[in-house]
């Protein structure tokens, strides 16, 4: 009895580690905007609508960067899109002038 009441502590313990170390920088393919919503897959012109312009942008080239698994890893041309949202920093990531890719980090 003691065990098992050990192990599901044990697993709820690490359930709530993994959640705290999540909390700190998130990619999703979803932001909420007020009562409104960013998805990844919306078009450049719908993220400027709901966040305004970017604070900072970064383009990058096609290419390949790094090796995952042995395989090298190909990055398609795009822009990263950064804005800074009450205590959050946002960075969209804009590919063929789509969203690709939102990822907020808390300050």
């Amino acid at each position: 009895m003691r065990s098992s009441l050990f192990r599901g502590l044990s697993f709820a313990g690490l359930v709530l580690a993994g959640l705290l170390a999540g909390a700190a920088a998130q990619a999703s393919s979803t932001l909420r905007v007020g009562s409104r919503v960013l998805v990844a897959g919306d078009s450049a012109a719908r993220a400027v609508e709901l966040l305004g312009r970017p604070s900072h942008v970064a383009r990058r080239r096609a290419g390949r960067r790094g090796r995952r698994g042995g395989v090298a890893v190909a990055v398609p041309a795009g822009e990263r899109w950064q804005y800074r949202r009450g205590g959050h920093t946002v960075v969209l990531t804009i590919v063929d002038g789509a969203v690709a890719d939102i990822d907020d980090r808390r300050d």
